[in-house]
């Protein structure tokens, strides 16, 4: 099953200063880019990225379950400091079959 992730920076009030900034970065922020990037290495991201000039990112999942999406979303090191939404998709030549049941039905 595929899904659509989009994560975006939760603001949680003042700023750091910059050395836990910079920890923050190199700890939590850059292992989980890299964590995607090996994701979609591996054909579990088949696209996706940060969205240009914000701190968001989006990306289409493929996992054998929602419990699957959640684990993957849970080892991201900046998992907590994000908002998650997950939309499932379903494939366009399900929903062509699933369309043309209908419409057969109501003949």
């Amino acid at each position: 099953m595929q899904y659509l992730v989009t994560g975006e920076y939760v603001e949680t009030g003042a700023l750091l200063p910059p050395p836990q900034m910079t920890q923050m970065i190199e700890q939590t922020i850059i292992p989980s880019l890299e964590a995607l990037a090996k994701l979609q290495k591996d054909g579990k991201i088949l696209a996706g990225g940060i969205v240009v000039g914000a701190r968001a990112g989006v990306f289409v999942l493929e996992a054998a379950s929602h419990d699957a999406v959640t684990r993957t979303l849970l080892a991201l090191p900046f998992w907590g400091l994000l908002k998650w939404d997950v939309t499932p998709l379903e494939s366009f030549s399900h929903r062509a079959s699933f369309e043309r049941e209908l419409a057969g039905a109501r003949k």
